[in-house]
């Protein structure tokens, strides 16, 4: 073979192998530079707003980041709390934070722990509660059979009203990013839902709000005898006090509640008044009431346990101070499953506040189920 040829071919091989190693070089170099960018971006440039926590939970972020903080309203899934269009304003809270709200108004309103609480889809709400019974009879084999009676059927429509709060805290507050706005928003909801709940489903009148279990008709008169509503004291035996047995007569207010109900009643008072309970003694120099022996279980007085409700009355002449009974069968409380809250930033700048409202209603189900004692001498 010519010299020359077998020259011109080692020269060729020798420029194909330069050439893969080039282009071996130049792609780590590419990717050593992409590598760099992205750094010196990570580093030197700020993450999109909504960036921080949308890759856990991108509803909260959008809620939180954008919405509260910003009042940006893209990605915010809008919600209509007054039967207008979705530019009236609701917006629906992140299932987090209502979740947070029920938890909190189980701790600090007691009626609702005890009640029977129902999920409404709508404004109204309706119950059937029969009365009455199937009579029965008896007869021979072949004697006649005469009708019996049947029950009588009552309906019950809480009334409602739309419970409200507005808290507000400033755009500086709101900017702040060590500030947990979903803790204080749930906290002060819950604040004020608590309190203004826990004193109508006692005291309520019935007037754009639940009618509270004290302000209906009371009788002495015993189950079957009262008409449908009312319910039924038990006389303390002295003028806004206790007589000389007072256990006798906490005794008689146990069990002027049938049998049926005692499975899962309890007592319902105030602070005042349970220290006076917890004063009372029998006759050998035992106490009344009895300590819980095990955390996180409730006292008991007569084996029951006592739920305190600040808004119930103090021991004075004919007040009813001690309720007894049933409440998940005696009071139903129905409200709208969802809260629905408005971010206000123009009415009271710089100040940005948080309207929250949520339907509620309440009312006494079945007036035999919950007693009364009356501080009277009858």
């Amino acid at each position: 073979m010519d010299v020359r040829v077998t020259d011109d071919l080692e020269g060729a091989f020798d420029a194909v192998l330069q050439g893969e190693r080039i282009d071996g070089i130049a792609a780590e170099v590419a990717a050593l530079r992409g590598r760099m960018d992205a750094a010196v971006v990570a580093a030197g440039r700020p993450a999109l707003d909504g960036v921080k926590g949308g890759a856990v939970d991108p509803a909260r972020a959008a809620f939180v980041d954008r919405y509260l903080r910003q009042g940006m309203e893209a990605g915010v899934e809008l919600k209509s709390f007054s039967g207008a269009t979705g530019a009236a304003g609701g917006y629906a809270v992140p299932r987090e934070i209502d979740g947070m709200i029920d938890a909190t108004l189980k701790s600090v309103s007691p009626i609702r722990a005890i009640a029977n609480v129902v999920r409404t889809g709508t404004a109204g709400y309706r119950k059937l509660v029969t009365s009455g019974g199937i009579v029965s009879g008896w007869a021979s084999e072949t004697g006649a059979r005469a009708e019996t009676g049947t029950p009588t059927f009552n309906e019950i429509a809480p009334p409602a009203g739309e419970l409200y709060a507005n808290p507000a805290a400033s755009q500086a507050m709101l900017d702040d990013a060590a500030f947990d706005v979903e803790s204080w928003l749930a906290g002060e909801i819950a604040r004020e839902f608590a309190a203004a709940e826990g004193a109508a489903f006692v005291n309520g009148n019935g007037t754009n709000k639940p009618k509270g279990f004290l302000t209906y008709a009371t009788s002495s008169a015993a189950d079957g005898a009262r008409a449908f509503g009312t319910l039924q004291y038990v006389a303390s035996g002295a003028a806004g006090a206790f007589d000389a047995d007072p256990a006798d007569r906490l005794i008689d207010l146990v069990q002027s509640l049938r049998a049926p109900y005692r499975q899962g009643a309890s007592f319902v008072m105030n602070s005042a008044t349970l220290a006076a309970i917890r004063k009372l003694k029998t006759d050998d120099g035992a106490f009344l009431w009895q300590p819980s022996l095990s955390a996180g279980q409730p006292a008991s007085l007569l084996g029951y346990p006592v739920v305190e409700a600040e808004d119930m009355p103090d021991i004075a002449a004919d007040s009813l101070s001690i309720a007894f009974g049933n409440f998940a069968a005696g009071y139903v409380i129905a409200e709208r499953g969802e809260t629905s809250i408005l971010r206000d930033p123009f009415s009271n700048k710089p100040f940005v506040h948080f309207y929250a409202v949520k339907r509620i209603g309440g009312a006494v189900a079945n007036s035999e189920a919950i007693k009364l004692m009356k501080f009277a001498a009858s």
